[in-house]
């Protein structure tokens, strides 16, 4: 089986460029046979898994956002993965059993423990123009139309994603946290992020149906998907979510005040949430969101835009990924 290993120099503010020697020693005295490229866009990275043999092993250094932006032609190409975690969240890692391993642990797994197949989610939804009423500032307006680049020709989109797939305030939340200070990471910087996003407080008004059944008509704070049990850098979301049992779980957070979206989030931390009555938990195979106005929506942390109608499913078993057993 052929091997490339694509390092992302921008992961975690750009410190994972510093990796770029130490990975070509290490490669060259443990796994030679390995080619190692830098991508220093996601094009670039594309085209070179997409230029591998179909079923080959990719192995990603960088950290959840990475991993989505390259998850399209993982699939595409049916290779395994393994990951390097080197990111800000790092979800996806906790959920392999990768997190707090070195690279050069990390590296030693790929190349010698045999991939599981993991579940991967898929949404699919129209992206809308951003409109340019209550922006909250320049940085996030320009964050916005640097995704909106090159999608107006076609606005439908089939977004794969790994960890999670949110929609609404933690989208939001999301969105300012890839804006926050580089110097800032993991749980302190969607901490930071969130207190900024309550200062511009919103909730939308939705319709949920999963598996074809509605579970909800009214206005609410966010409604999302989890495939990992945590998101937003180690938020145990929904502790009981697994990559491998074939079911994505919606975490509903309904119609709440300002007050007392502030008083949940300690709940949410610390994973007592679950028992609250305007929190809601359903695993599912299949979901639609129907929202009265433009939701932002975001995949495994990486802004998509806007959308009123999105749909999302279960793609079980779909990829081989290495983890740590």
């Amino acid at each position: 089986m052929r091997t490339l290993l694509v390092l992302n120099p921008h992961a975690a503010g750009g410190k994972a460029a510093a990796l770029a020697k130490p990975l070509k020693t290490w490669l060259a005295k443990n796994q030679p046979d390995w080619q190692m490229a830098i991508a220093h866009n996601v094009a670039i990275g594309r085209r070179l898994i997409d230029a591998m043999p179909q079923g080959s092993r990719i192995v990603l250094v960088g950290g959840d956002g990475t991993f989505n932006q390259m998850l399209p032609s993982l699939l595409a190409g049916e290779h395994s993965a393994a990951l390097v975690p080197y990111g800000s969240g790092n979800d996806l890692a906790r959920a392999l059993g990768l997190r707090g391993l070195s690279w050069r642990k990390a590296l030693a797994l790929a190349g010698s423990q045999t991939p599981q197949r993991m579940d991967i989610g898929l949404a699919e939804f129209e992206v809308l123009p951003e409109s340019n009423e209550n922006q909250e500032d320049d940085q996030l307006e320009s964050q916005k139309a640097d995704q909106e680049e090159g999608q107006n020709e076609d606005r439908l989109h089939s977004v794969p994603f790994a960890s999670s797939f949110t929609t609404g305030f933690d989208s939001s939340v999301g969105l300012r946290a890839l804006n926050g200070p580089k110097w800032l990471r993991g749980l302190p910087r969607y901490l930071l992020a969130t207190v900024r996003e309550l200062l511009h407080f919103r909730k939308w008004g939705l319709v949920v149906l999963a598996d074809g059944k509605p579970i909800y008509t009214t206005e609410a704070l966010f409604a999302s998907s989890l495939n990992t049990p945590t998101f937003g850098a180690g938020m145990p979301a929904v502790p009981h979510a697994s990559i491998y049992d074939g079911q994505l779980n919606l975490l509903l957070a309904k119609n709440v005040s300002v007050w007392q979206t502030i008083l949940l989030l300690p709940d949410l931390l610390f994973g007592k949430h679950l028992n609250h009555p305007k929190v809601h938990t359903q695993p599912f195979q299949t979901l639609q969101i129907k929202s009265d106005t433009p939701i932002p929506l975001a995949a495994d942390g990486e802004y998509l835009g806007t959308s009123q109608n999105i749909h999302i499913r279960i793609l079980k078993g779909q990829l081989p990924i290495v983890a740590k057993s």
